[in-house]
This record gives C-alpha cells, sequence and structure tokens, in this order.
C-alpha cells in the first residue's frame, strides 16, 4: 500500500496550505459525524414518542462527561506518535500504535461497564423529569455497549491524525454513518423502537467504523503497522500518553461537568425548553467542530515541529490556526443564526420550541468564534508538550466561571431565565482564552528561537 500519499510533511514549507490539507478532511469527517448525529434526533423528534427529543438530548452532557477523559488519551496518543514522527523514530512510532490501540480497548470496556450500571441513577443526579427517565436510561445503555468500538476509532483515527493523514478515517465514517441512517429509519419508523432503535444504530455503525480503522492500521507497510501480536502495554509509552491525555481528558470531563451543571439548569425549565436546547446544541455542534479541527491541527503540527527541532515555526502555527478557527467562528456561527428558525423547524416544527433554541444559538453560536481562538490556543500548548497548565487554566476559567455563575447570578430571580444561562458560555471563553494567551507567551520562551541543528532533515 502507498503510505506515502496521505503523509504530510509538517515541519518545512508553508504552514497555511498544509494545515488546510490535514484540517479540512478533519473538519469534513467531524460535519458528517454530527450530521448522522442530528439524523437521529431528526428521526426521533418527527417519527418516535413526544418525549423521545427530550430524552435524547438530555443524554449528551452525560456522554460526554463519561468519555472525555479517555477521548484525551487518544490526544496523548497523537502528541506523542506526531512528536515521534518529527523526530523520525519509527521504532517508538509503532510502539505508540500498539499501546495506544491496547489502552482505547481497556478504556471502551470500563466506559461500557460503567454506562451501563449507573445510566439511571446519574440521570436522576441530573434532575431528568420522570417522564423522560425511562427512555433517557434506555438509550444511554444501549449507546454505551458501543464504547469499545468507539474508543478504537477515535485513537486510531488520532495515530493516523499524527502524520497527516485524515482523509482515510473520512471515508470510513462516511461509510459507516450512511449505514447508521439507513438503520435509524429501519429501526424507528419502520420497526417503531424508538430510542432503542437509535441507540443500537449507532452501536451497529461504530462497529463498523472501528473494523475499518484496525484494518487501515493492519494494512500500513510503515511504523504504523498494527499486529494482534504485538498488542500490549508498553509502560513507558503508556506513561508518556497519560502524561499528555489524563490531563486533556480532564479538562474534557470539567468542562463536560460544567455543561452537565447547565443541563440540569435547562431541565429545571421543563422538557420544551430540554427540546429547544437540545436541537439548538445538535446544531452548534457543526460550528464548533469546524472550528475545533483547527485545535487538533495546531496540535499536531506543533507536537512534530517540536519533536523535529524546528522551533522557529511555533508562532506561526499558534497564529495560523487561531485566525482560521476565528474566522471559521465568526463565518459558520452568524450563518446559523441567520437560518436558526429553518434550522430548528427541521428538529421540531412546534413554536414553543424554537423560541428557546434560538435563545441558546444567539448567545452560542453568535459569539463562537471566542471558543474558537481558546481551543486552537490550548492545541498549540499541548503540542508543545504542556498538558497541566491548559487544564488548570480551563479548569478554573471557562469551567468554573460558568459554575459560579450559575449558583450566583442565575439564582438572582429576575435573572433566572434561559438568556442569563446561556451569556455563560461566551463570557466563560472570552476570559479564558486571555489567560491561555499570556500561558503561551510565557511557554513559548522556554524554547529556542532558533531551529535545532538536526542530521536528519524533518
Amino acid at each position: 500500500m502507498n503510505d506515502k500519499k496521505y503523509e504530510i510533511d509538517m515541519c518545512s514549507g508553508p504552514i497555511l496550505p498544509k494545515l488546510l490539507r490535514l484540517v479540512l478532511p478533519l473538519m469534513l469527517s467531524s460535519v458528517l459525524q454530527l450530521l448522522f448525529n442530528a439524523a437521529d434526533i431528526i428521526v426521533v423528534g418527527n417519527f418516535a414518542s413526544e418525549n423521545s427529543l427530550a430524552a435524547v438530548g438530555s443524554t449528551t452532557a452525560l456522554i460526554n462527561l463519561m468519555t472525555n477523559l479517555f477521548l484525551g488519551l487518544s490526544t496523548g496518543a497523537n502528541v506523542i506518535s506526531s512528536h515521534y514522527m518529527g523526530a523520525k523514530d519509527s521504532e517508538n512510532v509503532s510502539r505508540t500504535v500498539h499501546t495506544s490501540i491496547f489502552l482505547s480497548i481497556a478504556c471502551g470496556l470500563f466506559l461500557t461497564a460503567a454506562g451501563v450500571i449507573f445510566a439511571e441513577k446519574l440521570l436522576i443526579l441530573m434532575q431528568t423529569p420522570e417522564e423522560v427517565l425511562g427512555l433517557s436510561a434506555t438509550y444511554l445503555r444501549i449507546y454505551f455497549v458501543g464504547m469499545v468500538a468507539m474508543m478504537i476509532y477515535n485513537f486510531g483515527s488520532s495515530l493516523l491524525r499524527s502524520k497527516g493523514d485524515t482523509k482515510r478515517p473520512l471515508y470510513f465514517l462516511t461509510l459507516s454513518g450512511v449505514i447508521n441512517v439507513i438503520l435509524n429509519m429501519i429501526f424507528v419508523i419502520l420497526l417503531e423502537m424508538d430510542v432503542a432503535g437509535v441507540a443500537l444504530a449507532t452501536v451497529i455503525s461504530q462497529c463498523i467504523s472501528a473494523g475499518l480503522i484496525l484494518r487501515c492500521l493492519m494494512l500500513e507497510g510503515d511504523a504504523f503497522h498494527f499486529d494482534f501480536k504485538k498488542l500490549g502495554l508498553d509502560r513507558a509509552i503508556a506513561g508518556k500518553i497519560l502524561r499528555i491525555g489524563i490531563p486533556a481528558g480532564f479538562q474534557g470531563v470539567v468542562f463536560s461537568l460544567s455543561n452537565v451543571v447547565i443541563q440540569s439548569s435547562v431541565n429545571s425549565f421543563g422538557s420544551i425548553v430540554m427540546a429547544g436546547s437540545a436541537a439548538a446544541a445538535s446544531i452548534e455542534g457543526f460550528v464548533w467542530v469546524s472550528m475545533n479541527s483547527f485545535s487538533q491541527g495546531a496540535l499536531t503540527f506543533s507536537s512534530q515541529n517540536i519533536g523535529g527541532g524546528k522551533y522557529s515555526r511555533i508562532n506561526r502555527i499558534a497564529l495560523i490556526s487561531c485566525a482560521c478557527a476565528a474566522v471559521t467562528g465568526l463565518v459558520f456561527g452568524n450563518l446559523v443564526c441567520l437560518f436558526g428558525k429553518q434550522l430548528l423547524r427541521i428538529y421540531d416544527p412546534r413554536p414553543e420550541i424554537i423560541e428557546p433554541g434560538l435563545t441558546r444559538m444567539y448567545l452560542v453560536c453568535g459569539l463562537y468564534l471566542c471558543c474558537g481562538l481558546m481551543d486552537s490556543i490550548v492545541g498549540t500548548i499541548r503540542g508543545m508538550g504542556y498538558a497541566v497548565t491548559p487544564t488548570i487554566v480551563s479548569l478554573l476559567g471557562a469551567c468554573g466561571l460558568r459554575i459560579i455563575w450559575i449558583f450566583t447570578i442565575f439564582q438572582i430571580p429576575e435573572y433566572h431565565t434561559e438568556f442569563m444561562l446561556f451569556l455563560s458560555y461566551p463570557i466563560s471563553w472570552t476570559i479564558t482564552f486571555l489567560v491561555h494567551l499570556v500561558c503561551f507567551a510565557f511557554m513559548r520562551r522556554k524554547f529556542p528561537k532558533e531551529d535545532a541543528p538536526v542530521s536528519v532533515e524533518c
């Protein structure tokens, strides 16, 4: 197999065109993933029972909370494999591949057990209304059966991304996503399986994408070749992955925890607001993943260049990725606001659901560029090898501020509104980005301004 055609030389030449070459397939993959997820919600909202849309939407924050810690480990795998890729260390790239797949299987098994056992108890803690609790628990339990497959796909695609290959994960995701949509229509519309059908379709499609990513790695002819006989835990490599991945995952957990608190506040307004917020959150996700693709690009580019000793390129990587994310958020976010009513009607045509959805959309999507800036500078910092500092800043900034906002300002009777609840998002993004920017300037000074002398051209 010709593996080189999928690789990108990130350590030389112009940054912007190569960053776009890496990011655009990744962005399209993320958008397609959300389209398939949106298809779940649309099918549920139009063809399932009355409370099904609220039931599925109410589980999103909890699913993210439980999975983000382990998905953060895939970020660690990306950073470590990118670093060794930049250093031309094929032996350690191979060790990283096999350790990463081992970790993905272990994480998936743990999540499956936790999700199946504690689903209903966790939903009760989130103040999920009684009328949707049963449906939410059913969806959550079936969804978590597919966690091993989900983890394998995410770790595997992170490994391929570290050498610049974002095209093949896109192909795999497209195929599995189309199958997901077809199964949705069969299970929900024809077989009337309600939320259980949507969850089952998701699990099957995840298994397909995981199988395809494993097959891809098994056919690789370079250091990324995967062999089940070599599957195991290399302690040294695992330690490096955990050093980067645990703080990254913990940051995702903390963000999700603050979103769980917000979701609990949304739940307090009843199922109508829950459904409107769920629809708006699904739409705004398209803008976020588009911006966040540049954060992933910044992480991979900065890690490879640090590994290859190309320190002079770090500032440009940070600037270009932040600029691209901001432009993406500004354009896409305001387009979503402009066509907000039409988009929300796709999910649910009831006016009482569209109104709270628009409130969330205007505040979140209209100012989403602030989130894009925050995520991209974090990606650069993490690619430079710093994992703990951005986690602490995000813990105290974006997440801490949201929680403080909800338990102080939001509790004032005249401010206890959906508008004031969702206003916590843009305020926390802006403040946290400014702190991250100061941290980046400080950390950059620890690296030389000039490139390191290398015997092999990166």
